[in-house]
């Protein structure tokens, strides 16, 4: 492949983008890579068509891949047998440098004053023959980004967070997709406004009938039936095919032209003997707002560490996020080691996925606010005047 080559030839890091069709596909296969490295040129690649990308992989896998947001990306470039061994994630690096924007276009511009147009964002990639304005838009998306690359590492430099953003560049590569939910069907928008376990049943076998054939046709659910139009049928509670057929939120390029799918689907639903619980499995805790009753004690950590966190976070010009996410926090405040000791919150948070510069940022304040919030003596009762 002379792209390959061409690549090989080239010097320095690879920008690396790709294209998907999300919200038209149900797949998030790439429908484009574009490639660009210096005295290398750019190549846009059209995967459908060309299938084995082993040679592009060997002509770039030693090379540093630059992306922005990379974790979006590299799940679609593994599909095709693309593994990079290092990156660079310019979205990533935004963010810890402390920027307030940190959009592709937003980025271009802070840094190099490049305006970028992103008109077809959204478009969808697996349309063929792309058009002309498409290629030019994706061409861009690669075309500046090692230069952004180098001003953000320099910045990087300044603020001395280079070897934080390497662990998190690493972090990001090395990220293991989640495991799929129990219960996938419980991400269902409107699910709430369902009431009772039978309703619950239908609505799981809706949602399993559209993803099923959504999966064969290839195409987004959302498109064959919106969400809020299973909803809407659930909640018509239809008695039989015609009325399913006669409820006018029930719309989808699918919603009449597979009736008999969606019919046995609800016929399934109502005599199903496993009838779904209220409430999800999993190991979420419970809202913050509950925690003053469920667990006073966490409660009263949560509120010493989490603004002393934000602090830190703040001090260093970054999202709290980036600095330690809030839900591990939740989780090592909800369920502290015992003894609570800085070495022993790190080993927490360590295990919650916690990087090292983050455990070396956080583990001393989390662990000394716990303490603290055991030795405050709780709030006296008020008497009655």
């Amino acid at each position: 492949m002379a792209a390959a080559e061409s690549l090989a030839a080239g010097t320095g890091p690879v920008a690396v983008d790709v294209e998907r069709a999300s919200g038209f596909r149900y797949s998030q296969r790439a429908y484009l890579v574009q490639l660009y490295r210096r005295d290398g040129g750019l190549f846009l690649l059209d995967p459908p068509a060309i299938g084995d990308f082993s040679a592009i992989q060997a002509a770039i896998a030693d090379a540093e891949w630059v992306f922005h947001a990379a974790s979006q990306d590299l799940p679609s470039l593994r599909e095709l047998g693309l593994e990079p061994a290092r990156v660079f994630d310019t979205e990533l690096a935004a963010r810890l440098l402390g920027h307030e924007r940190v959009g592709l276009g937003a980025v271009v511009e802070r840094t190099l004053g490049v305006t970028l147009a992103k008109a077809h964002s959204a478009a969808d990639w697996s349309t063929r023959p792309l058009p002309q304005a498409w290629l030019e838009y994706a061409a861009l998306d690669v075309a500046h980004l090692l230069d952004v690359r180098d001003a953000l590492a320099d910045e990087l430099v300044a603020q001395g967070k280079t070897e934080i953003a390497a662990q998190e560049f690493d972090a990001v590569r090395v990220r293991v997709p989640k495991p799929s939910r129990e219960e996938p069907w419980r991400r269902l928008s409107g699910l709430h406004a369902l009431r009772g376990r039978t309703a619950l049943a239908v609505a799981r076998e809706l949602w399993t009938a559209r993803e099923e054939f959504a999966r064969e046709q290839d195409i987004a659910p959302g498109r064959l039936v919106p969400d809020r139009s299973l909803v809407a049928a659930i909640q018509a509670d239809p008695r039989s095919k015609g009325q399913l057929a006669a409820v006018s939120a029930f719309t989808g390029r699918a919603s009449r032209s597979e009736l008999d799918r969606w019919w046995a689907a609800i016929e399934r639903g109502r005599a199903a003997t496993d009838l779904p619980s209220p409430r999800g499995p999993g190991e979420s805790l419970p809202p913050v707002r509950a925690w003053p009753d469920r667990n006073p004690a966490a409660d009263a950590r949560l509120k010493l560490a989490r603004p002393r966190v934000e602090e830190r976070a703040t001090e260093l010009t970054m999202p709290t996020e980036n600095l330690l996410t809030p839900e591990l926090l939740r989780r090592v405040a909800w369920a502290p080691p015992e003894p609570t000791t800085p070495e022993s919150i790190a080993v927490s948070l360590a295990e919650g996925g916690a990087r090292a510069w983050q455990i070396e940022y956080t583990a001393h304040i989390i662990a000394t606010a716990f303490v603290e919030s055991a030795q405050e003596p709780e709030a006296a009762p008020e008497t009655a005047s």
